[in-house]
């Protein structure tokens, strides 16, 4: 590993995405209101103070809008409203204003590959039949065969078996992901105009950002070439053991994922968020290797920012972690970006139980109860850690609700309850996402741990002692080590500092360390244990430690973690 020095780029501070911390609310799951068993917006507004003391800059929503639930609402029929399970326009607005008075963004979900089958435009594209214009806004086909019965190509779906669904008038609808999932037709004006209108919908509620789902997946080749590689795994999941970054969905050559044509799309809307004031933003989910052609979707004429999927799935690994951050490091700045660093998402196996598998770099299509069963304080140790390797890179931060309170999976979910359509679509084979999505435990004791009675899914009994109210406010918590995090690196503008490996970071000793100049001159060493014996630091005193164990006698322990002010 060579002693690269990245620096972020010189930024005005107005651009507040650059460095901002950024929480992931999985509405359904943060908190009740009303006893129906589902997250809704009145039970975030409930809980907005303890985000601020938390000291997040902005919250990600996930999608809230009106669908039929197909896929946890990645399935739209309506970007105007709030599904009513989840509140109201009034209330959207009021969690809003009441976001603005305690100093943080919002970040809506934007959903733009596909629609809902039950949306208007997908009903009057079935009642109008082949070759009308309303079916031009979606990926209708004729078949194969000689009486069109076999599907337009081979592709298949992200989440089991094929991509395409056939109507009883004879053509084929093409669905990336699940049947009630109609791709758009991305070559047709009248999509774009929709989505530019949907855009500024949202903006002029007061959103401050979007956060676009598949921003990967929009443009598909032309003539829609078969391809012999078979997506076999849950969005965003794959066998890290095989592979130096993620392989699937975003394979190289994949005629429906990454394709040149989806950058016009970005910089169409780039324009649009500039006619709003406030620096408004664009952050891709998009599954993509290498770090160049992720670095092209943040280029200064596109998006703002691209989720740093390398840096998520590197696993519990000297060598894959530092790579990471060095290769996201060098090629956001080859573009003036930052970077973004995010650890878990609502797609993900949460990284404190990923951590705590046998295999260090392990990344589970899920984990259910005939997997092995991740050892949680060994998962915990070392997700702590990770935390503060994460929130001291120069760039922006993504949490996923619950990260600070060092949640797990529920990795014995009954089959019988599982939602995830990946789950149902492969027969089981993807045991899916349903883990990482459980409502979150806000007080032991409580129906649902505080969540709210009869929670869609059910909590995990270890929930109880890792509630919020059992954390906040107590030495040496996860929430208090986040908290703690969050408050310095905001005092010492760790997320607008620069970077360069220190002269200790050793794949002999599996010192992963760097250092973090802030623009006031403070000298940060950061340094996570990622070996097996303990290693000496230099000279200095503790900022922030990941455990209060975590080092003795100068000696950083093994699986801990330590934000260092170096001695001048």
């Amino acid at each position: 590993m060579t002693q690269q020095v990245s620096q972020s780029p010189a930024t005005e501070e107005g651009e507040w995405w650059r460095s901002a911390v950024i929480y992931q609310i999985y509405p359904r799951s943060f908190n009740d209101s009303d006893g129906d068993g589902l997250g809704d917006l009145p039970g975030i507004v409930d809980r907005l103070d303890y985000l601020a003391d938390l000291g997040v800059d902005a919250l990600w929503l996930s999608p809230f809008y009106v669908s039929p639930q197909h896929d946890a609402g990645y399935d739209v029929s309506d970007y105007r409203d709030v599904d009513p399970r989840f509140g109201t326009l009034e209330d959207f607005d009021r969690m809003r204003a009441r976001m603005a008075e305690l100093g943080m963004r919002l970040i809506v979900d934007l959903v733009p590959n596909h629609t809902s089958s039950e949306h208007e435009w997908f009903r009057a594209a079935v009642a109008a039949g082949p070759g009308s214009p309303e079916r031009d806004r979606y990926m209708f086909r004729d078949g194969r065969g000689e009486h069109g019965e076999l599907p337009p190509n081979n592709w298949r779906s992200v989440f089991g078996g094929e991509a395409w669904t056939r109507l009883p008038d004879g053509q084929w609808y093409l669905h990336l992901f699940d049947s009630t999932q109609p791709d758009l037709n991305w070559e047709n004006p009248e999509v774009w105009e929709e989505f530019r209108s949907v855009l500024r919908f949202w903006l002029d509620r007061g959103a401050d950002g979007f956060r676009v789902d598949v921003a990967h997946g929009l443009v598909k080749a032309e003539g829609l070439p078969d391809w012999d590689h078979q997506v076999h795994m849950v969005e965003g999941e794959h066998d890290a053991r095989e592979h130096d970054a993620p392989d699937t969905p975003l394979s190289t050559g994949s005629p429906y994922f990454d394709q040149d044509g989806v950058h016009e799309v970005y910089r169409d809307w780039h324009r649009v968020l500039a006619e709003y004031d406030g620096d408004r933003m664009l952050v891709a989910e998009a599954w993509v290797e290498p770090a160049h052609r992720l670095a092209m979707y943040v280029r200064s004429d596109e998006m703002h920012q691209a989720f740093n999927f390398d840096f998520l799935v590197a696993g519990w690994d000297w060598a894959r972690m530092s790579r990471a951050i060095e290769d996201s490091l060098a090629e956001s700045a080859n573009v003036g970006a930052p970077t973004t660093w995010v650890l878990s998402n609502h797609d993900t196996v949460r990284h404190v139980s990923r951590f705590g598998l046998t295999d260090p770099i392990a990344y589970p299509k899920g984990i259910d109860a005939d997997s092995e069963q991740p050892d949680h304080e060994q998962g915990l140790a070392r997700g702590r850690a990770a935390a503060l390797v994460e929130l001291a890179l120069p760039g922006s931060a993504y949490l996923y609700q619950g990260d600070e309170l060092g949640l797990p999976d529920h990795t014995r979910l009954p089959a019988e309850l599982r939602q995830d359509p990946a789950f149902a679509r492969t027969g089981g084979e993807e045991i899916g996402r349903d883990g990482c999505r459980v409502p979150l435990p806000w007080a032991a004791g409580e129906p649902g741990h505080g969540f709210g009675a009869d929670p869609w899914l059910p909590q995990p009994e270890e929930f109880a002692q890792l509630a919020a109210d059992r954390q906040v406010g107590v030495p040496d918590s996860t929430h208090t080590v986040y908290r703690t995090a969050l408050r310095v690196r905001r005092e010492l503008g760790l997320g607008r500092g620069s970077f360069a490996w220190h002269a200790s970071h050793d794949a002999a000793t599996g010192l992963l360390s760097f250092v973090n100049t802030t623009g006031a001159g403070e000298r940060v060493l950061v340094a996570a244990n990622l070996g097996g014996a303990p290693v000496p630091l230099p000279a200095g005193e503790p900022l922030v430690l990941s455990s209060r164990d975590a080092v003795q006698d100068g000696v950083l322990r093994p699986e801990r973690a330590v934000w260092w002010r170096l001695a001048p």
